[in-house]
């Protein structure tokens, strides 16, 4: 047994830690079993996909794609490029068609009017948190828990 843990020969000084060798299949094995409880599917057909990250574009050319739509879960696999939107721009707006152009303008038309801090979310789940909903008419908390125990 202390033979196993010499580093040398006999009279030599013990190793302090034995090497751990993980290898890294037991983390996608780990993610697959994960991804099997979730219940996602594969989505076969998918050439491309462009994650838009402000100035960015994280590209993926023939990635694998899964998806579980009930746990809003998407995975996508593959081999990443990271370019810059200038560059990616006219061979995504050349796939886009006239159609999904046409709405892609008027898109960008909201975010240009809009000033920063004042889009439609910023305003609004402010006032939405400070407002306490009014009761109906004639109803009062006392006379629904009155009921709420009647029944």
């Amino acid at each position: 047994m202390a033979g196993a843990v010499r580093t040398g020969g006999k009279g030599s000084v013990r190793r302090k830690k034995k090497a751990v060798h993980k290898t890294t299949t037991t983390d996608d094995k780990r993610l697959q079993s994960t991804l099997k409880r979730i219940g996602v599917n594969a989505i076969p057909g998918i050439e491309e996909v462009n994650i838009f990250k402000d100035e960015t574009v994280i590209q993926f050319s023939n990635p694998k794609v899964q998806a579980s739509i009930g746990a809003n879960t998407w995975v996508v696999s593959g081999s990443p490029q990271t370019k810059k939107l200038q560059d990616i721009l006219p061979g995504i707006l050349n796939q886009l068609g006239a159609d999904n152009l046409d709405n892609l303008r008027k898109l960008a038309e909201q975010f240009q009017k809009q000033t920063p801090g004042e889009g439609p979310t910023a305003t609004t789940a402010q006032e939405d948190d400070d407002e306490v909903p009014e009761l109906v008419a004639g109803e009062t908390f006392e006379a629904a828990a009155e009921e709420g125990q009647k029944s």
